[in-house]
Formats: C-alpha cells, structure tokens, sequence
C-alpha cells in the first residue's frame, strides 16, 4: 500500500482510509447484532442481549461520529460531506457504503496531514493537529469523551423514555 505521497507505508500503518473503513464496518456489524437483538426481544424469545448489544452498538456509533468529523477535517471534506458521514450513522448499514463511495471519489487518499501552524491556521486546524502530535492523549481524551456521553446517556435510560425525564 502507497499513500498520494509516494512513500511506502505498512499494511499496519492507520491512515484516514484505515481508520475510517474499520470503525465503518464495526458500526455495521454492530448495527446486525442491535437489530438481531431486537428481534430476539420482539419475537419474546429474550430481552437479554439488548443491554450487551446496545452498548456494543452505542459506544461503535460515537466513535464513528467522531472518526467521521476528524477523518473529514483531515481529508478537508466540506462541512456537507462530513455532516452526510454523520447522518449514516443513524441509518443501518450506511456507513459502509458511504465510505466505499468515498474511496470511489477519492476522498480518503493520502495520510494525515501535518499541523498547519501559520498565522492563517483557525482553531479547528489547530485543534486536529494538536491530536494528531499527541496520539496517546488523543485516545485517552476520545475514550473519555465517549464513556461521559455513555454515562449521559445510560443516565437518560432507553429513548422511548427520554420525553419523561425532562
């Protein structure tokens, strides 16, 4: 595998189209164990797995809601196309296609960019490539960003009773 640049990279390497195609395809596979789930308690066989597979599939559609803005800022995406990333996220089996569509029009070539850090550089800019030199603060802040809006939204209960709450 070669990136746009030319210099060689390992299969092991975690470029954007990496990382984006496994966090995809995990969103996918999640989304088959939520529904099969749902038919399991639906059917009155059993209400066990939900709680398993609906954690499984919650914590995958964060961390694809958060590959999906990085990835894009990254490849320089319009806010239009990563806000469409977003959207497959709610739609079951979206995200793979999306990204192959993505691969097709070449918007997960080359490798993460490097900080701009000029005077034209904006916050959102520096903020990515604050992440991208920091990777081992960068996980620890994505996992912990993604368990308090777990935690939130384990507090909040299942959705059919949020309108309760409030």
């Amino acid at each position: 595998m070669s990136s746009t640049t030319g210099t060689a990279t390992t299969t092991r390497s975690l470029t954007p189209r990496r990382l984006y195609r496994i966090v995809a395809v995990a969103e996918m596979v999640t989304w088959t164990g939520l529904l099969l789930g749902m038919v399991l308690k639906y059917t009155g066989i059993t209400e066990a797995v939900i709680p398993v597979v609906g954690l499984a599939h919650g914590l995958t559609f964060l961390s694809y809601l958060f590959t999906a803005v990085f990835v894009g800022l990254n490849q320089r995406w319009s806010i239009k196309l990563i806000g469409l990333g977003v959207l497959t996220t709610f739609v079951p089996y979206a995200t793979y296609p999306y990204d192959r569509w993505l691969e097709r029009n070449n918007r997960l070539e080359g490798s993460w960019r490097p900080a701009e850090t000029g005077p034209g550089a904006g916050f959102v800019e520096r903020v990515r490539g604050f992440l991208l030199t920091h990777p081992i603060l960068t996980v620890l802040i994505v996992v912990m960003g993604i368990a308090a809006v777990t935690s939130f939204l384990l507090w909040l209960g299942p959705p059919t009773g949020w309108s309760t709450r409030f």
